[in-house]
């Protein structure tokens, strides 16, 4: 089976030297910003990447609950900044390439996608 044509757009993006420079200069420049004790790097990032996600949840429960008439984008936008910017950062102190991580994701689901297991549990589908 033959990947859809915007999957196949998606890839090729990713695999781009262009793109795959912005994201590693996005991964530089975080880091640059970082400030938290080096030696709990990992837990001052996996908490900061759950409180932050915990944002986002945040503001789309208040839009389910009725609070808002919509989701206010751009709360949401600063949210999934900080969202992003801890996955920057968590990505570097484990020795990851940010470019290579949003490759692997998009080849990893573009290949659930041609096999038709995109809905489903676990990781190894």
């Amino acid at each position: 089976m033959d990947f859809p044509q915007e999957a196949k757009k998606a890839t090729a993006f990713l695999g781009s030297i262009r793109s795959r420079s912005a994201f590693n200069i996005y991964q530089k420049l975080a880091k640059e910003t970082a400030i938290y004790p080096s030696e709990k790097a990992l837990e001052y990032l996996s908490l900061g990447l759950a409180s932050e996600a915990g944002e986002v949840a945040g503001i789309v429960s208040k839009w389910l609950r009725g609070d808002k008439k919509q989701v206010n984008v751009n709360e949401m936008t600063k949210e999934l900044g900080d969202v992003l910017w801890f996955i920057s950062c968590l990505a570097d102190e484990l020795g990851l390439d940010f470019a290579e991580i949003a490759v692997y994701n998009i080849k990893k689901l573009t290949d659930r996608q041609a096999r038709g297991v995109l809905k489903g549990n676990g990781d190894n589908r």
